[in-house]
């Protein structure tokens, strides 16, 4: 009895301790991860899951934290990022996680903030990154074939699968060592591009299988967009619309890896975006027929420093028109009505995961799908995917209305608590730009005393080297630069007939992706190619001198090609140089001996260097050339004040690339306006979107502002070098920092349920329907800029009195001032009913400011 007694305090003893420690038991504790038809079960529950995007090397790790926790904030319950090979293996054997490229450090992050985390580890990512993720060093292997049964890829390849994994399982990261990653990703997007690769493309997918399950994460693989899968790899889905997929196994469950809330952006095209009311739709459908994890990509999109953007032509902002701007801002009202759709989901969470849905129609493009517990206990999901017709429908005695290309979320099978169609989220004025849809404060560089050095035209080192014929870029260079020097020389005898002056037509064809060419060091002509199609042919008539000529063309690289069967073989670099108009008959120069160089003499000096700032090599002087080609700009500026995102306005400029204090922000090229044509400012979100349905910036420059980290300044002299290559005018770059946000929210009572539909028992608020404003984190709001209770006319940033008005200024003020966020009950009783039997509505403008 007494040892009883004791081994009872004992056991009381510890279960004290276990709560006490709590958080830190929960933080380690081991979490068994698997699947089955419905979901992803995790701890013995099946899940579902809402998941984003968000790459760590495309932010600095002081953003992290706060990326992270806006996107919890959101509802996400899972972060998803690609591994990055090249970057993390940039020479063979030589392995690199710092900086922006810890991954530990980021995986811990996540942790930190209570999300899980899906590694798709690849080690082909696409993700318009350069060489789709793969180190270019693995292309000289002798022998070697990527993404194929080739003994040598497989080598490598499973080498660095393991070395990731292993680096994971050191840090305990895995769930099953009480970490936060749950899923894992081999390959990528394989099964869009198999066929090409013949039996050896089958026979890769099953050894690629079969390698991430003997790493033994002891979490389940998956491989996206494709179709054999083999077991128990789990198949998912990629792409705007998901809701018809279906894997291939009636035991693995519906997951969506990719849905895109925007698109890509790319030199000389114009900005995509994409309707918020189109991406709920997308989810709702998706879950509400049987889809149980979806991730968003890109939840935040970030930017492409450096040299990383893929190609061809892959612009350096890669914004995506996500949730999260390129800063890391809220972008609103996206992420506000996600936010809100993946709350209505969640509430259907316990119904999801018991059965699967019954579908009723409803008529003529009109669903419904219930998901029973009990014959009377339900969720329900109404659609109507007409893309033009609203409608009215009965469902279970009560009648709704359906606006077309909208979902209801019904989680009780009665009462309205989302519709895809109805946005009441807060916005932000005009969030494609960073200029307009804030308060910002630009500061010229005009005043800076510019330096600048004169890069030398074709040949400039002495590893220099001739070789017949002309070489693709590639192969030649190695993605060590983005530049390669194609120099000859042209001897004019009697060849030219007397009758043309000496003028020739010089026709220069190549692979992509631009080029700068010369005669007798002078620049005639700049030709380039698009994202589509990256080859191009310059045809210039030009003048030659009696006797011996130069020609000197430089061949630039923008971002390595990333996606497609054997992208990895893909050339670049001219291809073909021929002259006509000669006496007799063109003269092809392409089987010439050429003289190459590889790089700029600049990247050889280390121009962009800080400690060449005050190198003899910069020239001074008042006479600073401009709309030059091939010049080196080096300036100096003060960081500005406070501590919002700071971007340089590069739209004088032509095209090059910047770095600031030695840190390259990206490649830039205002010079290349979008088409003129196809843009809207008011898409249509119904019918199925497509990457060109909705533009914006049209007959503009695609991208004119570059993000530069703050943690990249410092107190004091800054130093911003740009290499620019086709002509631009320095003075008049500026900086843009954001200081303050105009926000805005309304509502109507048309968007209102009846008071009685608000049901606690599914978890929503009894209370009054109220007009909420959020800052964004380190934010407040500072003055209420309009508000009116009535008729109000116009819409965020141009509202205006209507003809029924109550002015609520007042209110909003001693509610909302000097606060992160704030919410105002919408009834008569407290704004005042100033027309009883109208429809009102509550409009109210506000700047945030630090």
């Amino acid at each position: 009895m007494l040892m009883g007694r004791m081994n009872m305090r004992t056991i009381i003893t510890l279960l004290v301790i276990l709560v006490v420690e709590g958080c830190y038991w929960e933080r380690g504790v081991s979490t068994t991860v698997t699947y089955d038809h419905k979901a992803l079960v995790i701890d013995g529950k099946r899940r579902i899951l809402q998941s984003g995007s968000i790459h760590y090397p495309r932010a600095t790790p002081d953003l992290w934290p706060g990326i992270i926790s806006k996107a919890k904030e959101g509802g996400l319950d899972v972060i998803e990022s690609y591994v990055f090979w090249n970057y993390h293996e940039p020479v063979r054997g030589q392995y690199y996680f710092e900086g922006r490229f810890d991954l530990v450090r980021f995986v811990k992050t996540v942790h930190e903030a209570g999300l899980y985390v899906h590694l798709r580890i690849g080690p082909y990512a696409c993700a318009e990154w350069n060489y789709g993720g793969f180190p270019v060093w693995l292309h000289f292997i002798p022998g070697i074939k990527f993404r194929t049964s080739n003994e040598l890829f497989k080598r490598e390849m499973k080498r660095f699968l393991k070395k990731v994994v292993n680096l994971m399982k050191d840090e305990n990261l895995f769930a099953s060592q009480g970490g936060p990653i749950i899923l894992a990703q081999v390959e990528n997007e394989y099964g869009n591009v198999e066929d090409a690769y013949g039996v050896g493309g089958k026979l890769y997918v099953k050894w690629a299988a079969e390698t991430a399950v003997s790493l033994n994460t002891t979490v389940p693989w998956v491989m996206c967009a494709q179709k054999d899968a083999p077991d128990p790899i789990i198949n998912t889905c990629n792409g705007f619309y998901c809701d018809g997929f279906t894997p291939n196994s009636p035991s693995k469950p519906a997951m969506w890896t990719e849905n895109y809330p925007g698109w890509f952006l790319a030199f000389g095209y114009p900005i995509p975006y994409r309707p918020v009311e189109d991406i709920a739709f997308a989810v709702a459908r998706f879950f509400e027929k049987g889809g149980t994890f979806q991730n968003y990509y890109m939840y935040f999109g970030g930017t492409n420093f450096g040299r990383t953007a893929g190609g061809p032509l892959i612009a350096t902002s890669y914004d995506y028109d996500a949730p999260l701007d390129e800063y890391g801002f809220i972008r609103q009202p996206k992420w506000g009505h996600l936010r809100d759709l993946h709350i209505a989901i969640k509430h259907c969470e316990d119904y999801l995961v018991e059965a699967d849905p019954s579908r009723v129609s409803l008529g003529m493009n009109l669903e419904a799908h219930v998901y029973y517990k009990t014959s009377n206990d339900c969720a329900a999901f109404l659609a109507n995917y007409d893309s033009k017709v609203d409608a009215n429908v009965t469902f279970k005695g009560i009648s709704y209305f359906l606006p077309a290309w909208s979902v209801s979320i019904l989680p009780d099978c009665k009462n309205v608590v989302f519709n895809t169609a109805k946005v009441v989220s807060q916005k932000t004025l005009d969030d494609v730009s960073f200029v307009r849809n804030t308060i910002t404060r630009k500061s010229s560089l005009a005043s800076s005393a510019w330096d600048w050095y004169k890069e030398r035209v074709g040949i400039w080192g002495s590893n220099s080297f001739t070789a017949s014929g002309l070489l693709e870029q590639i192969n030649t260079t190695k993605d060590a630069s983005d530049f390669l020097w194609y120099t000859t020389s042209v001897n004019v005898d009697e060849k030219i007939e007397r009758h043309h002056k000496n003028v020739v037509v010089l026709s220069i064809a190549s692979l992509g992706h631009a080029a700068l060419v010369f005669v007798n060091k002078r620049p005639v002509g700049f030709g380039y190619g698009n994202h589509d199609d990256a080859s191009f042919v310059l045809k210039k008539k030009i003048s030659l001198n009696p006797g011996n000529n130069t020609l000197d063309v430089l061949s630039m690289i923008v971002g390595l090609q990333n996606y497609g069967p054997w992208f990895d073989i893909q050339g670049a670099g001219v291809n073909s140089v021929v002259l006509s108009g000669l006496k007799n008959a063109k003269e092809n120069l392409s089987s010439k001996r050429w003289n190459y160089q590889v790089g700029l003499e600049g990247e050889s000096l280390g121009l962009y260097k800080v400690n060449l700032q005050n190198s003899s090599l910069w020239k001074k002087g008042n006479a600073l050339p401009t709309n030059q080609s091939l010049i080196w700009y080096k300036g100096t500026f003060l960081a500005p004040d406070g501590k919002g995102p700071v971007s340089v306005d590069l739209s004088s400029m032509g095209k090059g690339q910047a770095w600031v204090n030695g840190r390259s922000i990206g490649r830039y090229w205002p010079a290349y306006h979008s088409p003129s044509t196809g843009c809207t400012d008011n898409c249509d979100y119904r019918g199925s979107y497509n990457a060109r349905k909705c533009l914006k910036k049209c007959g503009q420059p695609t991208q004119t502002l570059y993000h530069i980290p703050r943690h990249w300044l410092h107190a004091g002299e800054n130093i911003l070098v740009l290499h620019e290559e086709i002509g631009g005018d320095p003075s008049k770059i500026s900086l843009v920092t954001r200081t303050g946000q105009e926000i805005c929210a309304s509502l109507s009572e048309a968007d209102l349920p009846p008071s009685d539909t608000w049901n606690p028992k599914v978890g929503f608020s009894s209370e009054v329907p109220q007009v909420r404003l959020t800052c964004d984190q380190g934010w407040h709001i500072a003055s209420i800029r309009f508000a009116s209770f009535g008729t109000p006319e116009g819409d965020c940033g141009a509202y205006m009195q209507g003809s029924c008005h109550a002015n609520v200024t007042s209110i909003y003020q001693q509610a909302c001032v000097g606060k992160q966020q704030c919410s105002v009950p919408v009834f008569a009783a407290n704004l005042g009913d100033p027309c009883p039997g109208v429809l009102k509505r509550v409009a109210v403008q506000a700047l945030c400011s630090v």
